[in-house]
């Protein structure tokens, strides 16, 4: 986060919260009990200036209907 917090030009603190309002411009990984912000998808949003979030119903936690699964 520390990583992406200093590209985007806020604090970490801010990052996180971003993260919990889901907020970030660019896509999370929330693996176990940690978070990891997608490299690529960063990349992309400070390319394009657009926002890439993740396609997740806040309410439900779970993937809309209209998102492709990812393979780790």
């Amino acid at each position: 986060m520390e990583d992406t917090s200093r590209v985007f030009g806020f604090s970490r603190a801010k990052g996180y919260d971003l993260i919990r309002r889901r907020e970030l411009p660019c896509r999370v990984l929330r693996i176990g009990r940690g978070t990891r912000v997608v490299t690529a998808s960063m990349l992309r949003v400070l390319e394009s200036g657009e926002p890439e979030y993740n396609s997740v119903h806040a309410e439900c936690g779970t993937p809309s209907h209209n998102t492709i699964p990812t393979a780790f």
